[in-house]
Order: structure tokens, then C-alpha cells, then sequence
């Protein structure tokens, strides 16, 4: 349907009607100086041709992933994702559903849920799942919350390996709600100083694994520690492929999960928008924030679904509620959870063992690079390296080559005094040549 901008008259008979001369009028409170006179710099109206054709221009100004070596990780992964999902989501009758309002009529929406629900607990190594939220920084953010309402405590931990951006998210939560932080120095390998840092006021520890180095950590001892002084382990994961390889979170003693589900049926899209998955124990549940499908029978005993727990603002009132701020991405958990039963186990096993192969090639190959240092001891698809200067600068050099490099460790957090550190990550749509490529012009920028 095509915008018909108001005419002269529309404009003249809806002043009547509010009872003004002029749109002047409508600003006087405003102050002079505060007005612009004139047109916004910006382009005029034009046709609908005109304006494809500059869209289409502008677009091409974009470089896509897969249009040549591409090692960006950093909390957002290039997958493969079958052709299989988008044509499945894009049936009507899964494109039009969202949330559940009146959840038993959508018994098809409730039932996806539910599967997604078992996936994510199986994944996790957990007891009991939510219908997803936002994504995995906003789901660390709640899960600090819980862990404060569950402990009646007021201080959360954070490991200096978890991702600047959820640190960030976690914070700015945590400060309107009047939750104490203890954000821990930045570092690759961070699991003495977590231990550490527990004491009688902690309500909870969050740890991630793979951490944003990369590294990979088993968070038993962590769990121990923390449940010994009262307080909760949360274990955060942003690159979920990992799950497939790497022990479980639960089976490491966690008490709540949270992970980016992205990598799994959802494209980089940008940045968003993504799905944040959420797990915990069973004795926890009624805390956890969102939704919770259940499975049931009706009054003949016909199979059926139902919205177990709704502890979200929008279901019940606002201060009773858990989250103020979750929704469940219902299309995004839907892509998750058509890609996961395409993988089935066995496929999600085999997915991660390439991408950990891939990565470990492009170790040998940057650790081959002189001036090269790898800093990361124990990787599932990505680790940090020690490039000579500035990491940023080089990174841009190389996107000049046609290589996208990577992720500086200084984009994420630019005063961690890391500006050396680069991150990079490889997963199975990393070609061997792609590896290649980098190693070399790598080198050749490094020994300019």
C-alpha cells in the first residue's frame, strides 16, 4: 500500500478541529532558538524506481560474511543454517506467531516451545528450561537477578572472562535494581582470582565458557566454591555449538545457564535479532524470569500444552513479576529448534568436532606467523593472539586485503590496555583456503 501524505485541506480541517490557526501553533512552548527554519539535510521524495536504486547502491557498500575470509567471533557466529529452516518459518502459520497472549489456542506455538524447552535443557545438562528470552546479555542480566531474589543477597561476581558487553548489560541492570558488582581484571585464563573473590555477601558468580578469550574452563571447582559460601554459579555461553563438544554446564555443578543461541538457526543478521537461552535447577523455577511451557491432558485425555508459568510483567502484576524486560524471540527459538531436530545429537556432535578441527588448523597456521603469539590455552572455535602493534590498525589493513581479520580485543573493552589482542574464530564454513589467505597476508602486513 502506497503513503498519501496529508493534502493542504486534510491539514487545514484537522487544525479546526484542535481549535489552532496554524502548525505553528501547535510549537509555542518550544523556544526560538530551539526551532530549525528550512528543510533537514536530507534527500527530497522521490519515486519508488528512484528510490530502489539507491537503496541498492547503498547496500552494495556492505560486504557480506561469506564473501571471503571471515574470522569475526566474539559473541556472534557464522553458521550454516539449511535451507530447510527459513522455509519452514516462513510457513504461515509459524511466521504469524508470537507470544502467547492466549496460549492455549496456539497449542502448534505452545508445543514448539515446549520441544525448544527439552533442547535447550539436554543441551544445557540442566533440569528445567525456559520459552527463551532476548538474548544471552540480556538473560545474564536476569539470571543475576534471580540469583539475588533466591539468595536474598546483594553482590554479583563477575569473571574477567565474560564478555565486555554482558559485563555492560549486567551492570546497567543491576544498578537500577540496586544490585552491588564486582567486576574481576580482565583475564584469559580467571578461574583462582573468581574463587577468590567469594565471600558471605555474594549472591552469585558468573563465569563464562568458552570465556571471551576463547578459553575453554571446567567450572566445577568455581561451583563448589560458590555453593560452599551460599551462592549461586551462573555459567554463561555465547557460542552454544560448543555444548555439543565441551562437558555441560550442569554437569559441571552450575545453578543457572544462560547462552546466546544465535549460532544455531539464526544468521549474524547484523547483530540481532537473536535469542537468549536460559536453564536452571528445578528448586529454582519459580524465580526464573519469562515463561515455561508444560505438557498436559484435556479433559479427554488428549495430549495437550500448556503456559505453566507466566512470571512476566505483561501476564501478571508488575511487582510480582520476575523480568520486566524478557520476551521469548518466539521466531528465533523456532529457527533454533528446527535446526537443533535437523542436527539431531549425533549432527550437533559432528558440527562441533569441525568447527573445533577448524580452528585448531587456524592455530597452526597464525602460530606459523612470526611476531605471532597465541594467547589462548584451551579453545573450542576461537582464541586470542598477541599481534605486534596495534590490533585494530591491523585489522583494518587487512579488511583493505580483502580479509576480515577478526574482532580487536579494544572494541569490546578499550580500557583493558589490550590493544595487541585480537580474537578470531573459525567454524566449518572457514574454507581451508580462507586459512590460507589470512596466515599470509597476515605475515606480509606484519613484517611491513
Amino acid at each position: 500500500m502506497r503513503y498519501l501524505p496529508l493534502t493542504p485541506e486534510d491539514r487545514t480541517e484537522m487544525l479546526g478541529v484542535i481549535g489552532v490557526d496554524s502548525i505553528d501553533a501547535l510549537f509555542v512552548d518550544v523556544p526560538a532558538s530551539a526551532q530549525r527554519s528550512g528543510t533537514v539535510d536530507l534527500p527530497l521524495h522521490a519515486g519508488e524506481l528512484e528510490v530502489e536504486r539507491e537503496m541498492a547502491a547503498l547496500a552494495r557498500r556492505n560486504r557480506a560474511a561469506g564473501d571471503g575470509p571471515f574470522f569475526c567471533g566474539a559473541g556472534a557466529y557464522r553458521h550454516h543454517v539449511p535451507a530447510t529452516v527459513d522455509h519452514i518459518i516462513q510457513r504461515s502459520e509459524f511466521l504469524t506467531s508470537y507470544t502467547p497472549y492466549q496460549p492455549e489456542i496456539a497449542q502448534g506455538t505452545l508445543q514448539v516451545l515446549f520441544e525448544f524447552q527439552t533442547q535447550v535443557a539436554a543441551l544445557t545438562g540442566m533440569e528445567v528450561a525456559n520459552a527463551s528470552l532476548y538474548d544471552g546479555s540480556t538473560a545474564a542480566a536476569e539470571a543475576v537477578m534471580m540469583a539475588t531474589r533466591v539468595t536474598r543477597r546483594n553482590k554479583a561476581v563477575m569473571s574477567g572472562g565474560l564478555h565486555p558487553h554482558y559485563v555492560e548489560t549486567v551492570e546497567t541492570l543491576a544498578h537500577a535494581a540496586g544490585v552491588g558488582t564486582q567486576r574481576l581484571a580482565v583475564a584469559i585464563d580467571a578461574e583462582d582470582a573468581v574463587i577468590a573473590a567469594i565471600d558471605a555477601d555474594t549472591a552469585c558468580v558468573v563465569v563464562q565458557t568458552p570465556n571471551v578469550f576463547g578459553t575453554a574452563t571446567d567450572v566445577t571447582k568455581i561451583a563448589a566454591a560458590a555453593q560452599a559460601a551460599g551462592a549461586l554459579l551462573i555459567v554463561v555461553t555465547t557460542e552454544v555449538v560448543s555444548l555439543g563438544l565441551l562437558k555441560s554446564p550442569g554437569e559441571m555443578g552450575a545453578d543457572i545457564v544462560v547462552a546466546e543461541g544465535q549460532s544455531i538457526g539464526n544468521g549474524l543478521n547484523f547483530g540481532g535479532p537473536y535469542v537468549g537461552l536460559f536453564a536452571c535447577k528445578e528448586k529454582y523455577i519459580r524465580q526464573a524470569p519469562g515463561r515455561l511451557c508444560g505438557e498436559t491432558v484435556d479433559a479427554d485425555g488428549r495430549r495437550g500444552f500448556v503456559l505453566t508459568l507466566s512470571t512476566r510483567e505483561q501476564h501478571i502484576r508488575r511487582d510480582k513479576a520476575t523480568s520486566n524486560i524478557c520476551t521469548n524471540s518466539g521466531l528465533c527459538a523456532l529457527a533454533f529448534s528446527i535446526h537443533m531436530s535437523l542436527l539431531g545429537e549425533v549432527g550437533l556432535r559432528q558440527l562441533a568436532a569441525i568447527n573445533h578441527a577448524k580452528a585448531r588448523a587456524l592455530r597452526d597456521a597464525l602460530a606459523a606467523v612470526a611476531g605471532v603469539e597465541i594467547l589462548t590455552p584451551r579453545f573450542f572455535n576461537e582464541f586470542a593472539i598477541r599481534v605486534p602493534g596495534n590490533a585494530a590498525g591491523i585489522v583494518e589493513t587487512l579488511a583493505a586485503h580483502g580479509v576480515i581479520a577478526g574482532v580487536p580485543f579494544s572494541r569490546l573493552d578499550a580500557k583493558a590496555g589490550l590493544d595487541d589482542v585480537l580474537l578470531v574464530a573459525a567454524t566449518e564454513t572457514t574454507l581451508d583456503i580462507d586459512i590460507t589467505v589470512f596466515s599470509k597476508v597476515l605475515a606480509k602486513v606484519i613484517a611491513q
